[in-house]
């Protein structure tokens, strides 16, 4: 009998949360070990973390406010990559829709009730157009969506920051380089943490629902694991290629409107705080499963929180971004190693 080791191109969810968890707890052993050797009591740290983010409900609002884009631009990628394309320009989408929403919020007048849902579609609206180039181009000219995506990130950015800056500039002057606070909040749910995170959590649910149990989500499926496949089989891969690049956008683009009307009420540069850089994260942690962004999340949620607490606790910025880098790096290849079993064989008989 010969042992051997084999990837497979699957790996069975008990050994992929195994692996997951051991890799974490691996992560923080080594961090543990790097700050005890620079003078700091890795205990003491890890004891203020925990009492801080789950000790009170402050706390885990703080995640809360977290989590609720990175739910949404974690689910903004997963879906691209169901069809097989790379969306890296989430947080671009994610200005478009906070752009779109701040319109609508600061020039159309009406009564709240009537405004946030229009807010909601303008921002979903916002984060799609922002999309369209690279997904024409990528359905009619095969341009690699990678690239165009990412660089139109940097036009949203300062798209926005120019808006705050200028145009739109508090009137007011109560606030430096953002515009006027919007007529309209989306009302508290938790705490600090407004209906934006359940409405996240329901879109999340709903999204992958479709893709499961629809037959249109299984041809998405089956375009995005063999294109050449669904195009034999008369599936229309360009118009599903479309249609789910756009959903990917709004997404994104709702994320950024939940985030200037139910955290910051502000639109100013900034405001994203890399949450759409985040999301590729988010979902590469929940290995594209439009779920397990719930998961991915809400762990990452809990690192960035983490961060925050432990500079608040003498660390430096770099040390913080350090420590993050070493879970997601662990992570990454534990997720790698889940794919891998020992297999054995028996020899050939002569």
């Amino acid at each position: 009998m010969s042992i051997r080791v084999q990837r497979f191109p699957s790996a069975p969810p008990s050994a992929a949360l195994a692996a997951r968890a051991a890799a974490i707890v691996l992560a923080l052993l080594v961090a543990g070990i790097i700050l005890a050797g620079t003078g700091a009591s890795p205990l003491k740290l890890a004891g203020q973390v925990i009492k801080a983010t789950f000790g009170s409900s402050f706390g885990l609002e703080d995640v809360g406010l977290l989590v609720t884009p990175l739910i949404l631009t974690g689910l903004s990628v997963a879906v691209a990559q169901r069809i097989g394309a790379w969306n890296i320009g989430g947080e671009g989408q994610f200005y478009a829709g906070a752009f779109a929403a701040t319109g609508v919020a600061l020039f159309i007048p009406g009564p709240s009730v009537v405004m946030l849902p229009l807010m909601f579609v303008a921002g979903a609206i916002g984060g799609a157009l922002w999309i369209l180039i690279p997904t024409l181009a990528r359905a009619y000219a095969d341009v690699n969506e990678l690239i165009t995506t990412l660089l139109l990130n940097f036009v949203a950015t300062l798209l926005v920051y120019w808006v705050a800056t200028g145009p739109w500039l508090d009137p007011g002057g109560q606030a430096l380089a953002t515009t006027a606070r919007l007529p309209h909040d989306i009302p508290e749910f938790w705490g600090i943490v407004h209906w934006g995170f359940p409405l996240a959590v329901v879109i999340t649910i709903l999204v992958a629902a479709v893709l499961a149990f629809t037959r249109w989500g299984y041809e998405v499926r089956i375009a995005g694991s063999n294109p050449q496949a669904a195009k034999y089989a008369g599936m229309p891969f360009r118009r599903h290629l479309i249609l789910v690049m756009l959903l990917s956008g709004a997404i994104a683009g709702i994320a950024g409107m939940f985030e200037v009307a139910g955290t910051v009420h502000r639109l100013q540069g900034g405001i994203s705080n890399n949450f759409g850089y985040l999301g590729i994260m988010v979902a590469v942690l929940a290995r594209g499963s439009a779920l397990g962004v719930l998961a991915g999340a809400a762990l990452m949620g809990i690192i960035l929180n983490s961060g925050i607490i432990l500079q608040t606790q003498g660390l430096n910025v770099s040390t913080v971004l350090a420590i993050t880098g070493l879970i997601l790096f662990f992570t990454a290849i534990g997720d790698e190693l889940a794919h891998y079993r020992i297999i054995r064989t028996e020899p050939a008989k002569a």
